[in-house]
């Protein structure tokens, strides 16, 4: 993504990148909070309690993890789908960023690297409610997004480089990040299996 929408190719398209940016980022956390939202009034229709919701929390979790450390040979279930880099020289800025925006705020439509995306999607779900589906949604579709603003000051070419390099070097941390969260999952619905 950040190969693709950024300064240099925005200007070079006579576009400007924070328009295309803007669009990418609301798209992105709309789509994610619509689906969100529906997956957690769909989950709603589940009417799983307290208990059960926390012991399918804690085996999510865990296959979650299981997957991104490639326990006992996992490879990640995925579509083998990118986002369509023809559009960025058919369509105009704020369309390229609703459209790229919505379809990775979705998360499933595309590449899926991490499970933690899956884990996210599943989370909305199990909050059994459109308010707390949308809230996990939105708060995915954001941060998602925001990894665009990272090219924001590749005005130059070895600027742009640069950023990528580094954003690659932040990759390793990102990860151990994702592991974090889903570990953090985990205990917190261990936590509460245990307390029910």
């Amino acid at each position: 993504m950040l190969a693709s929408i950024h300064p240099l190719g925005e200007r070079a398209r006579h576009r400007r990148w924070g328009v295309t940016a803007g669009a990418y980022v609301l798209a992105s956390t709309a789509a994610a909070t619509l689906f969100g939202a529906l997956l957690g009034a769909g989950g709603g229709l589940l009417a799983l309690g307290p208990g059960p919701t926390a012991l399918a929390v804690l085996a999510l979790s865990a296959a979650a993890l299981a997957f991104d450390l490639g326990a006992g040979g996992l490879r990640l279930p995925t579509v083998h789908r990118q986002v369509d880099e023809d559009w960025l020289g058919r369509y105009r800025g704020w369309v390229v960023g609703v459209g790229f925006g919505a379809q990775l705020g979705v998360g499933v439509v595309t590449i899926v690297n991490t499970a933690a995306v899956y884990l996210a999607l599943a989370l909305a779900l199990l909050s059994g409610s459109a308010l707390a589906g949308a809230a996990v949604g939105a708060t995915f579709g954001l941060v998602r997004a925001l990894m665009i603003f990272a090219v924001a000051r590749a005005h130059h070419p070895d600027q742009l480089r640069r950023a990528l390099r580094r954003a690659q070097a932040w990759r390793p941390l990102s990860e151990r990040a994702g592991i974090a969260v889903q570990a953090a999952a985990l205990v917190a619905a261990g936590a509460v299996t245990i307390a029910h």
